[in-house]
């Protein structure tokens, strides 16, 4: 995975995996929906977890054992991407959070950050999205705030993988149209 010529901390790879398998998550996260596997979004961390849809409209979902099949398939996929970015990169990436983020019409997510702070482990940010037939003008888009270069959007096409270094990177999701689906994370690195 190499960095994207347009940013020196955001590397994006459409087709990061086949359409089959981006339809097999997405049934996945209907599957997980329909059993109330998600939850509202909060923010903040430990006893100061709060939900706060004026920031923050999602829904999400952790992709815990057991896993579907799809899901796993996703696991080892990431897996190689961990261990590629170690050999190429010296990253120091261990574990892997990720959940499902589900944003109804109408909700995104304010400007931030995913690292909290006091709390350096998240290392790598990524974001795949599952989103179908995705239309220009539908919203929904990754805003990165860059200093050089003012903001950078980036469409929520299926498929596609966008990974960036977490420290200090700000962002946010832009409102959405229509529902919007992906798969959130971090690579983080040992305690």
């Amino acid at each position: 995975m190499g960095i994207d010529a347009g940013s020196r901390f955001v590397s994006i790879r459409d087709q990061f995996l086949a359409r089959p398998l981006v339809r097999g998550l997405e049934d996945c996260a209907r599957e997980r929906r329909t059993r109330g596997d998600f939850a509202p979004a909060r923010i903040g961390i430990d006893r100061t977890l709060q939900r706060r849809g004026d920031i923050r409209g999602d829904f999400t979902c952790w992709i815990t054992s057991p896993l579907f099949p799809a899901e796993q398939v996703l696991l080892d996929e990431l897996e190689r991407l961990r261990l590629e970015l170690n050999r190429r990169c010296f990253l120091g990436l261990f574990e892997l959070e990720l959940h499902y983020a589900w944003y109804p019409p109408g909700t995104g997510y304010a400007r931030h950050v995913d690292q909290p702070r006091g709390r350096e482990q998240r290392k790598l940010s990524l974001v795949l999205y599952l989103n179908e037939g995705w239309a220009r003008g539908a919203g929904g888009e990754l805003r990165f705030y860059e200093a050089a270069a003012g903001v950078r959007d980036i469409e929520p096409i299926a498929g596609r993988l966008v990974c960036f270094l977490t420290a200090g990177c700000e962002h946010a999701v832009l409102p959405t149209l229509r529902e919007r689906l992906s798969i959130s994370g971090w690579f983080r690195a040992r305690d």
